[in-house]
């Protein structure tokens, strides 16, 4: 039996009392021996509320991105105050990228500057780059790129390469993190630009668990059609998980759409501040895939 592994939400746009909220989204993810980062918020929050946390930033063992968007990459410059840590992520991940919604200025929304610039600057092996899941330990480890098998599931945005919007943005970094546990998997989320049901067909596939026992994070379905949302709740319906804790993206409109259509889950939203406790599974030797 491994020791209990406890979340923590650092950074989201939502906060309890005495914390702060951003556009962004953290979670410490913690063994009392061994700390991880997933996702590190936009830089606005991540040290005030860790201090109000009592999180110890820097024991952090490792951050590991979602993506390269800023809202999710901007606060390893607060973290490096604290000490170098490596960073695991896909190795597009400091890629320009813009935002062209109708009627807005075009926004510049990936990786800050400075961020890359910092990142540049640190030893090599300080910078993790993988395309492919890897196995942080023998019940947690990465989705790798996640294949878009399912035409409805876009990337949840106008998204694109350069300003002028002549390159689409596919985000091909998007990753997912996965936690075995006693109950089945547990995915975490940055956006989900990949989209939740591809998402959960590649753990399942990567894992040979079927089993999702919750979700964590954010669902990126805030401008998702009619036509998806359909879908999305329709395979939920199968999948039928026990817990789903939604936030940052997901769109503060859809988090009662799936509570009347999966009276069975428990569904909540999520806040910076929020902890949850789980008890970790390592996989079984028949369950490990050759790309873990």
């Amino acid at each position: 039996m491994h020791a209990e592994l406890a979340l923590t939400v650092l950074c989201n746009n939502e906060a309890i009392d005495g914390l702060m909220a951003e556009h962004g989204l953290a979670i410490w993810l913690s063994t009392g021996q061994h700390n991880w980062l997933f996702d590190c918020g936009s830089g606005e929050t991540l040290q005030h509320n860790a201090e109000q946390l009592h999180i110890p930033l820097g024991a952090c063992k490792q951050v590991i991105l979602s993506h390269g968007h800023q809202d999710h990459t901007g606060g390893l410059a607060i973290l490096w105050q604290q000490g170098i840590v490596p960073v695991l992520a896909h190795p597009d991940v400091t890629l320009p990228r813009y935002s062209r919604h109708p009627d807005k200025p075009v926004r510049s929304i990936g990786m800050p500057s400075t961020v890359v610039s910092q990142l540049w600057q640190l030893p090599e092996h300080y910078r993790q780059w993988s395309t492919k899941a890897v196995r942080l330990n023998a019940w947690m480890g990465t989705s790798g790129v996640i294949p878009r098998c399912l035409p409805y599931e876009d990337t949840g945005g106008p998204f694109f390469l350069d300003a002028a919007g002549f390159q689409v943005d596919g985000l091909q970094d998007d990753q997912a993190l996965w936690i075995n546990t006693v109950e089945g998997l547990i995915v975490l989320l940055g956006c989900c630009h990949s989209g939740l049901i591809n998402t959960i067909a590649r753990l399942r596939q990567l894992t040979g668990i079927q089993r999702i026992a919750g979700i964590i994070g954010g669902l990126h379905l805030l401008h998702a059609s009619q036509e998806r949302l359909h879908h999305t709740l329709t395979a939920l319906a199968s999948i039928a998980p026990d817990f789903m804790y939604l936030g940052h993206c997901t769109g503060n409109e859809i988090i009662p759409r799936l509570q009347q259509a999966l009276p069975h889950t428990r569904i909540e939203a999520l806040a910076a501040g929020c902890r949850y406790r789980f008890t970790p599974s390592p996989l079984s030797e028949a369950a490990n895939k050759d790309d873990l």
